[in-house]
């Protein structure tokens, strides 16, 4: 019976070019490592890119994509989209950092830098098929998927709105019909505790169902010097996912996924790198008191290290954070004859809350905290066809999806104005988008494709938004909105490819296509207009366009032991949307949304996979992006002009060099089993986080390994595992805030984790 996606294939899923293969091994089960890793990992890959009734090799399709199976993913003891960040070229995975588990990712230079939710990101997340709205409660933990696809480039097409960077497609492993049970025990040198299991089976003739539960107990890692406090950062997270599949005849099948959970964190942990004193007469004045480091003497701390190589914090609030979420996501399969294709629908709902206090001036003093609340709810549903006719393969489908957002935001200033200032606002937004598509596989010949295909998009969405300074709201709500406002979008996204299949082992293919991101609103309006007094308007901004050239190379060689994987893109972007973050005496920061610039992004990756032998692995995958602003629409620098100075800008979070290499190696131990070792070596560049490149990202060198064991006849892997062994530091975003929070160079800077070692016990019946 066809499907959207081969689950018995899917399931042995592995990442064809992709550094983090060399990991493989120590997350299979006992027939898996009897194996061995080497011959595991050069599995054929399969994935759901192209939306057909049947999964695909991944090696097949032209698309530039690295994919991971369940079993790789907990050989790299992914704990969260983030561990991922580093281990594919062009491709950041990294939480913003503001507000936990809140995703700001970028591919090949497309990506946002904001906590805001009314943004729309340029990296979609998918999970089972459903969208996620709001990119807060994305960065969440995971355990029991059935695989991840990392899509890149703009997949607008079949996947819809906001991909123009690209797309993260999750799948959560499903329910089977035989039964077999997972459990799974970790903990680190830092008391990161995971406990977790997953049970699956027949439940009768025509149900399968499956159960998977998950705790997390983070103790925290950070070091605040001001309270003592050696475990700051410190979470507590769960969720239960039950999931059933019904055979409803021999030609339909429904399966639901459902998901409950919950979590309950510290507040950001985050560094203050004000490193030079301002003009002031008294140690804590009420203006602002010197430099980061002045503060903390003041305080008789006086050992604080704020550099940018140093993990330890100086902050008087830990703060909070409670997020909980529910979902349920039911796809149904209907087989016809019509095409030998299949129905699709997938109706999805979830719902998002979360509630939080952090301390933004990140120093040992009261002086910018805030709190924050968001509500969101959303459903869609997607009805698509997938055929074949004759020589021409077939996707079309409609889309429809609805989201209410509430986001409030309560600033607490004591040192900005006499008396202090405690300045509350946010608002409230109805959307709706609706997709229409179509793509057409056309066998030319038996080596040349031509793809044609195109979808047409609407999006509505109505804001009522308090701007914070006028003080009109609650976190529970607002007396009343200074802006209200309607507005539509649309356009028509073609796109053209052809592919040349040179052989069963090689393929080249090009493709001409176009993006569309939707306009929006800011909900956190902050600023006030030097030049007449007034809040800045939160918007509409104009819709951001892009068109994207691509040509790739996919091959093996050498009977399969060499596998390589290449791309070279170049993209334009009209009306850019963006946040600039700008320091502000009064609000601390202001941040604007607007459409900036027209830009040009090229670049190139390349990835390669190498069994050396039959016990010896090893990989390789380097990507380069440049981006350039062809046009500026406003002063994006701060300095009061639009000049070239705008224009010769670095393009935020687009970081030019990412490149990594790792070994595997399978050590068989005779009869008792094999002994697997990895270790891989990943870097990135540094790159500008704010729009006028005051705040950076810093360069970054990641080195992890695992060494694991695997019996040849049993049902258990224990591991010991290290992550940025180097205690590389790195951030969420840095945010520059005014010298009169923490002196010249203040900074909001959300750190990373450093070194982290541990071990973990899996065990399969």
């Amino acid at each position: 019976m066809g499907r959207p996606f081969n689950i018995k294939n899917h399931s042995a899923l592995v990442s064809a070019c992709s550094v983090s293969a060399l990991w493989l091994a120590s997350g299979m089960g006992a027939a898996h490592a009897a194996e061995g890793a080497v011959s595991t990992i050069m599995e054929e890959v399969q994935v759901t890119a192209r939306k057909r009734a049947e999964a695909e090799l991944l090696q097949e399709v032209p698309v530039a994509a690295t994919a991971y199976s369940g079993d790789q993913l907990e050989a790299l003891q992914t704990k969260d989209l983030q561990s991922l960040a580093f281990k594919m070229p062009n491709v950041q995975l990294d939480d913003v950092g503001t507000v936990k588990n809140t995703a700001n990712f970028t591919v090949r230079g497309l990506g946002v830098n904001s906590s805001i939710p009314s943004i729309d990101p340029t990296v979609g997340v998918f999970v089972d098929g459903m969208y996620l709205g709001v990119n807060a409660g994305v960065v969440t933990d995971m355990f029991d998927l059935e695989g991840i696809e990392v899509l890149r480039g703009p997949q607008g097409l079949l996947f819809g709105r906001n991909v123009t960077g690209g797309a993260v497609v999750i799948k959560t492993a499903r329910p089977t019909e035989e039964f077999s049970s997972r459990f799974k025990v970790s903990t680190t040198d830092s008391l990161d505790t995971v406990a977790a299991a997953t049970v699956n089976g027949a439940i009768s003739e025509s149900v399968n169902g499956r159960l998977t539960a998950y705790f997390n107990n983070d103790q925290g890692w950070f070091e605040n010097v001001y309270t003592g406090n050696d475990q700051a950062g410190a979470s507590d997270t769960w969720f239960i996912r039950p999931s059933f599949s019904v055979q409803l005849s021999e030609s339909a099948e429904l399966l639901v996924r459902m998901e409950h959970g919950r979590m309950d964190s510290d507040g950001v942990v985050a560094q203050n790198r004000g490193f030079a004193p301002t003009v002031i007469d008294t140690p804590l004045g009420p203006r602002g008191v010197g430099s980061a480091t002045q503060i903390a003497a003041a305080f008789g701390i006086t050992d604080w290290d704020n550099s940018d190589d140093s993990f330890e914090v100086a902050q008087d609030e830990e703060g909070y954070q409670e997020d909980e979420w529910s979902q349920v996501i039911a796809e149904f399969n209907q087989d016809v004859a019509f095409g030998n294709g299949t129905i699709t629908n997938i109706l999805a709902w979830r719902e998002y809350n979360a509630e939080g206090l952090g301390d933004i001036d990140s120093l040992p003093i009261f002086a910018f905290h805030a709190n924050t609340a968001i509500d969101q709810s959303q459903v869609s549903n997607e009805l698509r066809y997938a055929g074949r006719f004759g020589a021409t393969a077939l996707t079309t489908g409609v889309y429809w999806f609805s989201q209410d957002l509430e986001y409030y935001e309560n600033r607490l200033l004591p040192l900005s104005a006499p008396g202090g200032l405690d300045w509350t606002g946010g608002g409230v937004q109805d959307h709706q988008a609706l997709g229409v598509f179509a793509q057409a596989d056309i066998d030319l010949n038996e080596d040349w494709v031509l793809t044609l295909g195109g979808r047409y998009s609407t999006e509505d969405k109505d804001a009522k938004i308090a701007t914070i300074p006028v003080d009109l709201c609650t976190l529970d709500g607002c007396a009343g909105y200074d802006f209200e406002d309607s507005e539509s979008w649309s356009d028509f996204t073609p796109k053209v490819g052809l592919q040349w299949n040179l052989s069963e082992e090689a393929q080249l293919y090009s493709f001409w296509t176009k993006g569309f991101r939707s306009g929006g609103y800011n909900m956190r309006n902050t600023g006030i207009d030097p030049t007449t007094g007034i809040p800045y308007s939160p918007g509409p901004t104009d819709q951001e366009e892009q068109t994207s050239f691509e040509i790739g190379a996919k091959a093996e060689w050498l009977d399969g032991r060499l596998r390589t994987n290449m791309a070279v893109f170049n993209n334009t972007i009209d009306n850019m949307q963006r946040e600039e973050n700008l320091s502000d005496a009064v609000a601390g920061v202001v941040q604007l949304i607007r459409n900036t610039a027209d830009a040009t992004i090229l670049g190139a990756e390349f990835e390669a996979l190498a069994a050396v032998s039959d016990n010896l692995l090893f990989s390789f995958n380097l990507g380069y992006v440049d981006g350039d602003y062809d046009s500026v629409k406003g002063d994006i620098s701060g300095d009061g002009f639009v000049n070239d100075v705008d224009l010769g800008l670095d393009i935020p979070r687009l970081a030019p060099w990412t490149y990594g290499a790792g070994l595997v190696h399978d050590l068989a131990l005779g009869s008792a089993g094999t002994l697997t070792s990895r270790i891989n070596f990943n870097h990135r560049d540094e790159a500008p986080y704010t729009d006028n490149n005051r705040g950076m990202l810093s360069e970054v060198d990641m080195l992890d390994f695992s060494i694991s064991f695997a019996p040849d006849a049993g049902n258990y892997r224990l591991a010991f595992f290290g992550k940025n062994m180097l205690d590389e530091v790195s951030e969420g975003n840095n945010t520059q805030l005014p010298p009169t929070l923490g002196g010249v160079g203040a900074s909001f800077t959300p750190l990373n984790k450093g070194r982290v070692m541990g071990v973990e016990l899996t065990y399969e019946l």
